[in-house]
């Protein structure tokens, strides 16, 4: 028997196999593509880290320095070229340890005549220390808050951009935060009243003048590599049904790996004083019961060059769709 002659019809089966193997792959990948495609525009991740850098160069955001004051007028500028309506809100206010700051909560509005509102936050400002950083040496230093501050704001001003090119249905107040990292490190007062100062302010003053808002989210530490977000306790039983969509909405495209429906303990963040006033928000946060917070929260390694942009991307095109999906 002529061996010869059999094994070329095995190359061609083999060949007409492999084809049609590519061909399944191909159509399996388009019909994936066309599955979860997106309502909100894209989210561009490259400025994203860009909107980071730029926070990161004025140097740590610290409350009363020339950084500080540097970084608010550019945010505004920043807000205002994307045609938002933008405002500073504050007081003097007294931190933990009797210094006293002008606060600077800034708002950025988009569609302001729309009665059907989505609050989205994340805080601005700088720890002044490092109380967290493996070197005791380094624990009255300051740090680049890459993450822990500067990634929501850049996710956020990211999403004003693509607001001002595409309006969603519904109109869009951004908040951000100041003072909300100049607390005590071992606050044991039920609400933890040293931190937060920026939303705790806008509760008691801004919100009881009549603010309404379907929802909010808030963003802290979105830009770490690796990240997981949890599903926190105040979230869940604040605002359940928020949790629910944005954590649906993350895994539907794509991003189950970051929106992990795993339960986590109660963190007293912004959102909390959000919900005291009457909005249901979230927190998005990179958080996990069993390592913590992000693992260079409150060192000198919360710097730029442990910024993900895929991290950015995550949160940012989630809470975009999230957006753009409200009728």
């Amino acid at each position: 028997m002529n061996k010869k002659l059999l094994i070329l019809p095995l190359i061609a089966l083999i060949a007409f196999e492999a084809c049609r193997n590519d061909k399944k792959s191909t159509e399996e990948t388009e019909t994936v593509q066309q599955e979860i495609k997106l309502v909100s525009p894209d989210f561009n991740a490259d400025s994203a880290f860009a909107y980071t850098k730029t926070q990161v160069d004025f140097g740590p955001r610290i409350p009363g320095t020339a950084a500080h004051q540097k970084c608010a007028d550019y945010l505004v500028a920043k807000l205002k070229s994307f045609g938002a309506l933008v405002s500073i809100k504050g007081e003097p206010t007294k931190t933990y340890d009797g210094k006293t700051f002008q606060l600077k909560n800034i708002h950025a509005s988009f569609n302001p005549e729309n009665k059907n509102r989505v609050l989205v936050t994340a805080h601005w400002d700088a720890r002044p220390f490092s109380d967290q950083d493996t070197d005791p040496a380094n624990h009255n230093k300051a740090f680049d808050a890459a993450n822990d501050g500067g990634s929501g704001v850049a996710v956020i001003l990211e999403m004003a951009r693509q607001i001002q090119q595409k309006q969603p249905n519904v109109g869009v107040d951004f908040v951000l935060w100041d003072l909300e990292d100049y607390g005590k490190a071992n606050d044991e007062t039920p609400d933890e009243t040293t931190w937060c100062l920026g939303s705790q302010y806008w509760a008691k003053n801004v919100a009881r003048n009549g603010y309404k808002a379907m929802y909010g989210i808030n963003l802290d530490m979105v830009g770490g590599g690796n990240a997981q977000f949890t599903q926190d306790e105040i979230s869940r039983q604040s605002a359940p049904e928020v949790v629910n969509k944005v954590w649906n909405i993350g895994s539907e495209i794509g991003y189950s790996s970051y929106f992990v429906s795993i339960p986590s303990g109660r963190l007293v963040d912004d959102h909390f004083w959000v919900n005291k006033a009457g909005i249901p928000c979230i927190d998005i946060i990179h958080y996990n019961d069993n390592s913590g917070f992000y693992i260079n929260w409150h060192t000198q390694l919360d710097n730029l060059a442990n910024i993900d942009k895929n991290t950015l991307k995550a949160t940012g095109q989630t809470v975009l769709e999230t957006i753009y999906r409200e009728k």
